[in-house]
């Protein structure tokens, strides 16, 4: 990785993301002075840079990133403050804001993914050893050696069964003290009983044991379950990640003194003062000060908004170019900040109420399994008055029927499913999202940056020449705004040099203005340079007296969004358009995709209330959408994806994430998805026929427990085998 990528702005960097080496899993240090949020970090490149940006700070003596939290931990100097370390990261080009120590514990999720796997290897381990010893007892050992091999079995076995299993065990009590089956309940009982008749055939040396099964029965079920966590392990909760939004501090004015304060300490009618490039800790109104404010959060459009004395202003949104003294309307909890959180972790709560194909069939199952393998024991005992030969039928009929093929039947086909996908540039980040978008009838679409690109282009620059072309380019060189960015860049690929430019300063909120030849020149909004607004995005040159030139902006479409369209209407699908952007806008660009269902000028609440609306109505919905003003329905929908470019809080939210540029893959996952529902489908159906064809052999003694290891892996491996086919 470059310097020079290293010191650019933050950007998406979706092959980055996704690259072994980018995964930076740096513990963070026990006694922190201070934690940071890095939002924009995504790659290994990201890392060296805030890391040498923060070791060049006086005071700093340490400084650790995490790139899957996009965190840094920083230790230091007492007088060391979160502003100088911002700072530092901001010359270097990297958004940085001070992180409350309250959120910044490892998820779970990571903690449990590290936890399964450990215990997969100790019991494929513990297996590879055990069934080397069985091969000697199978081969016709018997005596003094058949039962030295029994007893070194059972020395690795049980301690190994007792570790490994200990997920299934805990599950299993847990359901038991609540006066409730699940899953877990006959796993547990056929390894206890497995374990235990084992043993008691060593102890009266007894011809067989089936510590080779009870271990294989781990072993399957713990692929099955470390499967399941892969597929359905995301980051962090997308309430997680607006929390990290919030400002843990602000600078309060009181007359003429400032102080540094604690957001939660402010109160309405407070006033705080905001610098340039620094994210509003509160919902207030400007008092004073003129700038531009970025507003993606919370409207998704990229392009920032005036804001001077009187303008409303909300937590989360970014001060870009002036310094503006803000009194407090509301502060903490009350913000609409926090109430975005507030509806995620609700919508989230509610999706998480979806019963997948795999717990409706456990619903059945667990209860019929354990009522056979009663049956068969006490039958037994009481045709053969011995206890011994019903339990092992018991420890039979259990094993025979252990839901290795149903545990797996899900996570097999969605893992096949996922790695598919993620070759065409889809991530999917939740178990059951395929499930879901088999189901979806309904999509729909935020615009700016999720059908566009979100970055404005100049619309035909061509037609700016001679002096007006260099002193146009000459005045954007000079700003900041992104929208004299795209000029500037538009121009200079045309070959363009810029004109000399005397006086050059940015006035916030306005524009950028100069001298040339004697004569006063702008570039920016029109009422500035005495321009009547045109209702489009544009931005206004004027030199001297003449008559002001509007240069108009078009956001370029997102490369396979008409396809895409196309296709879903192609399939029935209902496809709706919902934007934050201005009504006139929305409409053109809804035209120009033929989308005919469009709503304008849309809040986040607006957007989540769409999706209620619709879901209400019988709809499963797909929401692709890549802002925080797309976050609560992103949550709220039937299944979400985002693009690699969205907000961290949107990523969270999403079911899926798209790695590339193209909006393609979406459609590919819809087929897949349907295909992969019918996989899912045909390995109910085998683990179905497999124990009716299985069962009644057990039940009638003609299984031992270690055949009904066999022939439960057996069907294991069939499962997977069939799930393979996706690909």
């Amino acid at each position: 990785m470059t310097a020079t990528f290293e010191h650019s702005r933050p950007s998406a960097c979706p092959a980055c993301n996704v690259a072994p080496a980018a995964e930076h899993l740096a513990e963070l240090p026990k006694e922190a002075a201070l934690m940071l949020s890095l939002p924009g970090i995504h790659c290994a490149g990201c890392i060296s840079g805030v890391e040498r940006a923060l070791l060049a700070v006086p005071g700093v003596t340490e400084a650790r990133v995490n790139l899957t939290l996009r965190r840094a931990a920083v230790q230091g100097s007492a007088d060391l403050t979160a502003e100088t370390l911002t700072d530092a990261l901001t010359r270097a080009g990297y958004e940085a804001h001070e992180l409350d120590a309250g959120v910044l514990a490892t998820t779970t999720a990571d903690r449990q993914g590290r936890d399964l796997l450990m215990r997969l290897a100790v019991a494929f381990f513990a297996m590879m050893n055990v069934m080397l010893l069985s091969v000697a007892v199978w081969s016709g050992a018997d005596g003094v050696t058949r039962d030295m091999m029994h007893w070194i079995s059972a020395a690795i076995a049980i301690p190994a069964v007792i570790f490994s299993g200990r997920p299934f065990y805990v599950s299993a009590w847990g359901a038991l003290g609540a006066w409730r089956l699940n899953m877990d309940v006959p796993i547990t009982l056929a390894i206890v009983l497995a374990v235990g008749t084992s043993l008691y055939e060593t102890i009266h040396s007894g011809e067989h044991a089936y510590f080779d099964a009870a271990i294989a029965l781990c072993t399957f079920l713990l692929a099955g379950r470390y499967l399941d966590h892969r597929t359905r392990a995301s980051a962090r909760s997308a309430a997680q990640e607006l929390a990290a939004l919030e400002v843990p501090r602000a600078i309060r004015i009181i007359g003429a003194v400032e102080e540094v304060v604690a957001v939660a300490d402010l109160r309405v009618g407070d006033v705080v003062r905001v610098k340039p490039g620094g994210r509003i800790p509160v919902d207030g109104r400007v008092l004073s000060g003129q700038s531009e404010i970025d507003r993606s959060l919370m409207t998704g459009e990229s392009l920032p908004a005036f804001a001077d004395e009187g303008t409303l202003v909300r937590a989360g949104e970014v001060n870009l170019t002036g310094p503006l003294s803000i009194i407090v309307t509301a502060a903490g909890q009350d913000t609409a900040l926090h109430r975005i959180a507030d509806l995620v972790a609700v919508a989230e709560a509610g999706r998480g109420n979806y019963t997948s194909l795999a717990d409706q069939a456990a619903k059945l199952y667990a209860p019929g399994v354990h009522i056979l393998s009663v049956v068969a024991a006490v039958g037994w005992w009481l045709y053969t008055q011995d206890l011994r030969i019903a339990l092992n039928i018991a420890a039979a009929v259990l094993i025979i029927t252990c839901p290795c093929a149903l545990g797996l039947a899900v996570p097999a086909v969605t893992t096949a499913a996922s790695g598919r996908l993620f070759r065409k540039g889809l991530l999917i980040k939740n178990g059951t999202a395929l499930e879901r978008l088999a189901e979806v009838d309904t999509v729909v679409f935020d615009k700016t940056g999720t059908l566009t690109n979100g970055a404005p282009k100049p619309l035909a620059p061509e037609y700016l020449t001679g002096d007006a072309a260099r002193v146009a380019l000459a005045l954007a060189q000079g700003s900041a705004h992104p929208l004299s960015a795209s000029l500037a860049q538009a121009l200079a690929a045309r070959g363009t040099r810029p004109a000399h430019v005397t006086d050059l300063a940015e006035v916030p909120g306005y524009g950028v203005q100069g001298m040339w030849q004697g004569r006063h020149v702008r570039l920016g909004r029109a009422a500035w340079v005495g321009a009547d607004a045109t209702g489009d995005t544009a931005s206004f040159l004027s030199l001297g007296d003449g008559a002001p030139m509007a240069i108009p902006f078009t956001d370029s479409l997102r490369v396979g969004a008409a396809d895409l369209v196309a296709t879903l209407q192609t399939q029935g699908k209902r496809v709706i358009l919902i934007s934050g952007d201005t009504s006139a806008a929305v409409t053109r660009f809804a035209q120009t995709i033929d989308i005919t269902e469009v709503t304008a000028e849309a809040l986040p609440q607006d957007k989540a209330a769409l999706v209620a609306d619709l879901a209400r109505q019988g709809a499963k919905v797909l929401m692709v959408g890549d802002g925080l003003n797309d976050t609560a329905a992103l949550a709220a929908a039937h299944v979400s994806i985002s693009p690699a470019s969205a907000l961290d809080a949107a990523r969270s939210a999403s079911d899926m994430v798209l790695m590339g540029k193209s909006l393609a893959p979406i459609a590919d996952a819809m087929r897949t998805a349907t295909s992969a529902r019918a996989r899912i489908r045909e390995n109910f159906t085998i683990a179905t026929v497999y124990n009716v064809l299985a069962v009644p052999l057990a039940v009638a003694g003609l299984c031992s427990p270690l055949i009904a290891a066999l022939a439960m892996s057996s069907s294991s491996i069939t499962v997977g085998l069939n799930a393979l086919r996706l690909r």
